[in-house]
């Protein structure tokens, strides 16, 4: 812990959703749910209007529909969401060259980092002016948490929002968390909740009265140890400005089950290409070849092989991946396909050309040793439970989506995917557009061999509405245009949301 409130946690609010309100005027100030659009979409992340009616993150969209049906449903448009994220992960670089990114959208900051000695007053400016600068930049809104450590820090800015400022002076933490849920606590999902809720436990502060050993008693070591000194607001843990990646994987979660063992294959070398490419773009190379199949009923299958040495070569993935899929049975349909490379490296084995013919001529369960061998997860379950451990300092929050991508929802980048005709070009609902004579818009919606576009762009007024044919040779699809900075006031705007509180 430490004496001044330096270390800060950013969170911006309502990531992707308030992206698509800043880059389409017409949709500020409504309900924006982003996410898949299909049967079996998840909803990604909702505006705070859409909120109101219920809707959250890792919702079936179906559900939304239900919940609000007048929403905005719109498909991610992730290269605009990175583009953003730059520009904020860059104001923050500014404040101190120790940053700490989470995600997309959140990030640690230690301002001693910077070279400048902080006190509660100096921190408090430094939040003030970086929330004053992201809306600058980008039209944006986001929450901000300043504390004696990473937990606190990350607690605090999630009590401050939406657009908020929220200071936790040291010295001050029990006080604080002693009247909050045990929920508040980084880690505490709802099993673990529950188990607590049961015990008598339901507040931070009877948390810490139960003790050290009776939490140990209740929920074992490791977790019971975390729970306490999370209770006493006790965390030492340092902001880590490089975070080594464990793997890179991609998925895709099809609206209607997949039956054709031909189609099965072509989904899986497509996903082996996006993988690759990822793999490429974060400058490493990966060993292990994991194949991810969730079948008709919800069982879900993982198989392994390792290769002699890393590769990036999308040939030597494919040949790998289609020999996973050859020991996987699916009879009765297959729901979800993953691909995920493990056993990272930044170097790449240079004769893996010739591995992949070796292996395949030893068949998996020829091999000697252990690599080379297929390892199965028959009925595997979803991601490891919700102690503290689990959870804490990982960046997940209530309302948003759970980043693993071998997890329950679809992981952010890999919504449902959505079908496609052939010989037809695709119009997602909130994906850009550029008209030779309107000029730039966006899908409102399209079908029955007609697509509808609002034209309009970041820093216009709401546009008109034009419908076109699917086919119309003077409609393209087209890169997003860049957002514009200051976009006016902010509905969801605290007023108290500078004032720093203990």
């Amino acid at each position: 812990m430490r004496a001044a409130p330096t270390i800060l946690h950013l969170d911006m609010d309502a990531f992707y959703a308030a992206v698509e309100q800043a880059s389409k005027p017409s949709l500020r100030g409504k309900a924006v749910i982003v996410g898949g659009l299909g049967p079996r979409g998840v909803v990604a992340t909702a505006s705070y209007e859409a909120r109101r009616f219920g809707v959250h993150s890792a919702m079936p969209m179906a559900q939304a529909r239900r919940l609000c049906p007048n929403g905005a449903y719109l498909f991610p448009r992730f290269s605009l969401y990175r583009e953003v994220s730059d520009l904020v992960m860059a104001l923050l670089r500014e404040l101190s060259p120790l940053v700490e990114p989470l995600s997309l959208d959140e990030a640690f900051v230690d301002l001693e980092a910077g070279g400048v000695a902080f006190d509660s007053e100096g921190a408090l400016a430094a939040g003030q002016r970086l929330r004053a600068d992201i809306r600058g930049v980008t039209g944006l809104s986001g929450s901000v948490g300043l504390a004696g450590s990473k937990m606190l820090a990350k607690v605090a800015s999630e009590e401050a929002k939406p657009n908020g400022l929220l200071l936790i002076e040291p010295g001050t933490e029990r006080e604080l968390l002693a009247p909050m849920s045990v929920r508040t606590l980084p880690g505490v999902g709802p099993a673990t909740g529950e188990h607590l809720r049961r015990a008598g436990i339901t507040t931070v502060g009877e948390l810490a009265e139960a003790g050290e050993d009776e939490l140990v008693r209740m929920v074992g070591r490791a977790h019971g140890v975390g729970l306490y000194r999370m209770a006493l607001g006790l965390d030492d843990r340092p902001v880590v400005a490089e975070r080594d990646a464990k793997s890179v994987s991609v998925e895709d979660t099809f609206d209607v089950d997949l039956h054709d063992r031909v189609r099965i294959r072509g989904e899986v070398q497509r996903l082996v290409d996006r993988c690759v490419r990822r793999l490429r773009e974060s400058g490493h190379s990966g060993r292990t070849i994991v194949l991810k199949v969730r079948r008709y009923d919800f069982s879900t299958l993982t198989r392994s092989e390792t290769l002699r040495g890393p590769t990036d070569d999308p040939g030597v993935v494919r040949e790998a991946a289609a020999r996973l899929l050859e020991g996987v049975d699916t009879t009765g349909g297959v729901r979800l396909l993953g691909v995920g490379v493990t056993g990272l490296a930044d170097y790449t084995q240079e004769d893996l050309f010739a591995q992949a013919a070796v292996l395949a001529a030893e068949g998996a369960e020829g091999a000697e040793g252990a690599e080379g061998r297929a390892e199965w997860a028959e009925g595997a379950s979803e991601p490891p439970g919700d102690g503290p451990a689990a959870g804490a300092g990982t960046g997940r929050k209530e309302d948003e989506p759970v980043m693993d991508p071998w997890s329950a929802a679809p992981a952010p980048g890999e919504v449902a995917a959505e079908p496609e005709s052939a010989g037809e070009r695709r119009w997602p609902a909130g994906g850009d557009v550029l008209h030779s004579v309107y000029g730039p818009g966006w899908v409102q919606g399209s079908g029955v061999g007609r697509v509808t576009v609002r034209f309009e762009q970041p820093g216009s007024g709401p546009g008109r509405v034009r419908t076109f044919r699917v086919d119309d040779p003077e409609l393209e699809p087209s890169d997003p245009l860049p957002l514009v900075g200051d976009a006016g006031p902010d509905p969801s705007a605290d007023t108290e949301g500078g004032a720093p509180r203990a």
